[in-house]
């Protein structure tokens, strides 16, 4: 596949997942994390939600507002890391950190899944903090699990 391609294939997925964002929504009960978080040089905003049990996120849901970067990443974030570990999921945040940074990245022991869209955005550093806003929370919000 063409490099032009692919970039058509990735920003496509990522107007996917802004357009119709996984895990939109809050979760129900009192038992679960949340954490809101923001990026004050562009306004974006996102409460993340997460329901931990056992050392596993078993459900993740958000609400915000932002520009298709952040929300797609969301959108994309929530759904890699359902059912994983938190130390799984904490992984996948460092990678992906990595991965927008523009550092090379071994992907092969965990996937990004649709995330990996995302690493264009490593040619726009002004976008980098756009896209690990939600990743930013939910290190935050398994990091107060931790305590």
């Amino acid at each position: 596949m063409s490099f032009d391609n692919l970039d058509t294939l990735y920003r496509q997925v990522i107007m996917d997942h802004y357009k119709n964002p996984r895990n939109r929504g809050t979760l129900s009960g009192e038992d679960h994390l949340s954490v809101d978080m923001n990026n004050p040089t562009c306004g974006d905003r996102i409460q993340l939600q997460m329901q931990v049990e056992d050392g596993k996120v078993t459900d993740a849901k958000f609400e915000g507002e932002g520009c298709s970067i952040s929300m797609s990443s969301a959108s994309m974030m929530t759904q890699v890391i359902k059912e994983k570990t938190v130390d799984e999921a904490l992984k996948l945040s460092k990678i992906f950190s990595e991965m927008i940074q523009g550092k090379d990245v071994d992907t092969d022991e965990l996937d990004l899944g649709d995330a990996q869209a995302l690493q264009g955005v490593s040619k726009f550093p002004a976008r980098v903090k756009c896209a690990t806003l939600a990743w930013k929370a939910m290190e935050k919000g398994v990091g107060v699990e931790e305590e």
